[in-house]
């Protein structure tokens, strides 16, 4: 296979896995439950060790954390059980974008 051949194939095998209509998301989601100093520590560490997460900026004093993220590596329902899974309910405030 010669390589022109081999990057066409490459590329379609990237088009049926989706990896090339990836991209970047932003969501912030709403965490009530923040209520100590070390409460956004706790909560931005667990969402930066998910796949695909890019940036978290945690908000004590609005309860509230922005994460963007790569949607082809991760969604926002695992990003909602991140937060759950160290104790804080969180919701979505703003959708993806």
């Amino acid at each position: 296979m010669g390589n022109g051949m081999k990057k066409f194939v490459f590329l379609l095998s990237l088009i049926q896995s989706g990896m090339l209509y990836a991209a970047e998301q932003a969501v912030t989601l709403s965490v009530p439950g923040m209520n100590c100093p070390i409460c956004p520590i706790t909560i931005k560490k667990s969402l930066q060790k998910l796949a695909g997460v890019k940036f978290v900026n945690v908000s004590y004093e609005n309860k509230t954390v922005t994460v963007s993220f790569e949607d082809s590596l991760t969604d926002v329902n695992t990003l909602l059980k991140a937060t759950e899974n160290v104790g804080y309910a969180s919701t979505v405030l703003k959708k993806p974008r």
